[in-house]
């Protein structure tokens, strides 16, 4: 993996004629050989579902981030709505959710019956908004049609949400805190790391994810053995242990070996990447701060940096720009939750989300991961400039 320098330094380099927004063929070249390896394990050994790779990643995933249970599942969005069962959701219940973010958010609470509520975002750290979120809520109870039950955080980009004064809301209406994880694993609240924040966590293993499988998986974290069995059971169809009984109403939702296996030895490294994911967002911060709004991270957390976000006005010209000199962007997200087709019949007449509605005119996420070098960093600043000019 490249360290940082100084982008002053890489004058006389090879020059950069493109930089793609993610780049997983670097990381493959590292890890690859050790990937294959415990791949062939799997092959020999043929314990596909379930096999010792799983638990032994549980123990690992366990161990990096402190928490009690790590149970590894299927999917980021599979993980959001087994956590979601384990604790109970359903029929009546208001499950809170911020307006901007990705759809699987409020997509994994309408199947179980519940209603998403939307909530603004902050406009500096685009996390939940709590003084938003206590208004949402005290509507919801005004109303009385719904039942206040879950609080869903989303860390976006990375970065934790402010999850002290979300607790202490949602203890003040006896309501669960379910932290959505997909981009965080690996940041930290002080001394705690994303996976301990939340009541129970849902994390995502999606290749291009901070630790990033060959596929589909994902995981959750708790330290309530009652919720972790629960998930355990929900995982396998509601089955405990090797039986065949179904105890409770479950689904197919258990990480495959395989990936198991890669995660494994990407979990080995991961600590690395985020080092050098932190580099590389010090570096555009230190290049593009005073010219765009940067990233902002408040003071005691630590960002995952899944993507460096930037906000700019005519986004979508400057993102066809960078295109076409060669530089790799992504919108995350276009449209606000409440704006959603799929979503509309949640929605209540005239909702608006100012702070959501504008982020989505204006975030463009820059490319960052652990294999980015110094000079590609210049390279991308350099033409962000030229984009904007």
């Amino acid at each position: 993996m490249v360290k940082a320098s100084s982008i002053a330094a890489l004058v006389g380099e090879t020059p950069v004629t493109a930089v793609g927004l993610y780049d997983l063929a670097r990381q493959r070249e590292r890890l690859g050989a050790r990937i294959e390896d415990r791949i062939d394990e799997v092959l020999k050994h043929g314990q596909f579902i379930l096999g010792p790779e799983v638990e032994e990643l549980e123990r690992n995933l366990a161990s990096f981030c402190g928490a009690r249970h790590a149970i590894a599942v299927s999917s980021g969005r599979d993980a959001l709505t087994m956590a979601l069962m384990a604790i109970g959701v359903g029929p009546g219940d208001a499950v809170f959710v911020p307006g901007f973010t990705f759809s699987a958010s409020a997509a994994s609470v309408a199947p179980l019956g519940a209603t998403p509520v939307f909530v603004d975002v902050e406009e500096r750290s685009f996390n939940l908004d709590p003084a938003a979120l206590e208004v949402a809520i005290d509507t919801v109870v005004r109303e009385g049609r719904l039942q206040p039950r879950v609080v869903m955080p989303v860390d976006l980009y990375g970065l934790p949400a402010d999850y002290d004064t979300i607790a202490a809301i949602a203890a003040r209406y006896g309501m669960t805190v379910l932290a959505d994880a997909a981009q965080s694993f690996g940041g930290a609240l002080g001394n705690r790391r994303v996976g301990t924040l939340a009541p129970i966590t849902a994390t995502s293993f999606y290749p291009t994810k901070p630790l990033g499988a060959y596929g589909d998986g994902g995981a959750i974290f708790t330290e309530d053995d009652n919720l972790a069995e629960a998930v355990r059971m929900i995982r396998t169809h509601g089955r405990q242990g090797s039986g065949d009984e179904a105890l409770r109403i479950g689904m197919t939702g258990r990480l495959d070996t395989i990936q198991a296996a890669v995660l494994l030895v990407k979990l080995e490294a991961f600590a690395d990447e985020l080092q050098r994911r932190q580099e590389v967002a010090d570096a555009y911060t230190a290049a593009l701060d005073g010219e765009f709004i940067v990233p902002h991270v408040p003071q005691g957390r630590s960002s995952a940096w899944a993507l460096y976000t930037i906000r700019v006005d005519g986004r979508d010209t400057v993102r066809d720009r960078l295109a076409a000199s060669g530089v790799g962007s992504g919108l995350f997200y276009r449209i606000p939750l409440h704006r959603h087709p799929a979503f509309a019949q949640w929605v209540p007449d005239g909702l608006r989300l100012p702070v959501s509605e504008r982020l989505a005119e204006e975030v463009l996420s820059l490319p960052i991961h652990g294999d980015l070098e110094d000079r590609e960093i210049a390279f991308v600043v350099e033409r962000l400039r030229s984009a904007v000019s």
